[in-house]
């Protein structure tokens, strides 16, 4: 029977009494003398949707296979709700895997391809029925059940390997790229009933995508992997707003990254001098005087005006519009510094022109500023 999930999910990734589901410690994974995951710890608690994000080949995929049991790590450790899952095989773990190509079986129908697995368990018929019939309501598939894979759209398919994955009531669900194959529109849909159904059932999710919106709009936590490590564990805001390191502040979204040293420590500020001027950052982060840092910028963060500024100071910084792209609901323009540097800046484009033409447009010299709360300050 699948329930409704009680999991508050405000909570339970601070909560140091609990328990995790999965703990990973020192896992390593090697395909000849290329190291594929390199000694990695990570815990992840009941209830979690949680993101493994990362370019091809930073070793995602491969974690996800070792905690399906699919590759054997060369060192380290999993654990899943308790369990050393070392000598457990792939068929006796409380997983299920649903693939990105969904592997449906063309031959069945929906109901039969959802059923497949309980039926290999022996499960008795009554049970089998039930359960299909409320993995398929969960997923609004009831009308679809006599019809078989080639007969539905791309995200009705996406639905029933699911439900087919669900209906085993698994205490951990690996998903693999599993929005890859649908077209734009129809993914940035399916984000939200995914993690509509997940919250649904309370079933531990932890899915691989080299997506990053899809990362930040399913996750409650999410890990950015390079070269088969961890360069940062958080939630989405945390990542976006608060990288640690400028692969990541580059990685997530865009971002305008400028050299600098420090030339000011103080109780609550920072000040650095950069290539581009004086950059103030409120954040009371402490760094020693002289240091060689980074200053990042999200595109969105800066405020662009025609208008040069009243008073002069920090955060401050004027520059040529070389290029424009209209996107629809914003704008990017790419403005270039007097030291020859482009900086990409994002508006929204709130109000209907009155003209077909932009208010700036290339070549204007424009100004550029930013609030010292908006600052991220990269130390790596």
């Amino acid at each position: 029977m699948i329930e409704k999930s009680n999991v508050d999910h405000t909570t339970w990734h601070t909560d140091d009494k609990t328990k995790p589901l999965v703990q990973i410690k020192g896992l390593t994974k090697k395909f000849g003398d290329v190291i594929a995951v390199d000694n990695v710890d990570l815990d992840i608690y009941q209830g979690e949707l949680f993101c493994l994000l990362g370019g091809s080949g930073c070793g995602k995929s491969t974690l996800l296979r070792m905690l399906a049991g699919f590759e054997d790590p060369e060192a380290g450790t999993i654990h899943i709700d308790g369990m050393d899952m070392s000598n457990v095989p792939a068929y006796e773990r409380p997983t299920n895997m649903m693939f990105q190509s969904y592997a449906l079986f063309p031959h069945m129908t929906v109901e039969k391809n959802i059923a497949f697995g309980l039926q290999q368990d022996v499960m008795p018929k009554d049970e089998i029925a039930d359960r299909v019939h409320d993995i398929l309501k969960l997923v609004e598939l009831e009308g679809y059940k006599k019809r078989r894979p080639q007969q539905l759209s791309g995200g009705q398919r996406q639905r029933v390997a699911l439900a087919r994955s669900l209906v085993k009531e698994p205490k951990l669900l690996l998903l693999d790229e599993p929005l890859a194959a649908l077209d734009k529109k129809l993914r940035k849909q399916t984000q939200f009933e995914l993690a509509n159904i997940q919250e649904q059932v309370g079933v531990t999710f932890i899915v691989v995508t080299h997506d990053q919106e899809e990362a930040m709009t399913l996750s409650s936590r999410m890990a950015v992997m390079d070269a088969g490590r961890f360069k940062q564990i958080g939630t989405p805001t945390e990542i976006y707003e608060f990288p640690e390191s400028r692969f990541v502040a580059d990685f997530i979204g865009s971002a305008n990254i400028f050299e600098g040293r420090v030339s000011e420590d103080g109780s609550d500020h920072v000040l650095v001098s950069t290539n581009v001027g004086e950059v103030y950052i409120n954040h009371g982060q402490s760094v020693a005087e002289n240091k060689q840092i980074w200053v990042g910028l999200r595109p969105e963060k800066i405020h662009l005006s025609i208008t040069s500024p009243k008073n002069t100071g920090p955060n401050q910084i004027m520059g040529q519009v070389e290029d424009i792209g209209y996107l629809g609901e914003t704008s990017i323009y790419k403005v270039r510094l007097q030291n020859g540097q482009i900086v990409d800046v994002t508006a929204p484009n709130q109000r209907r022109p009155m003209s077909r033409t932009h208010s700036i447009t290339w070549e204007d010299t424009v100004f550029l500023s930013w609030e010292p709360e908006s600052v991220m300050l990269l130390t790596s």
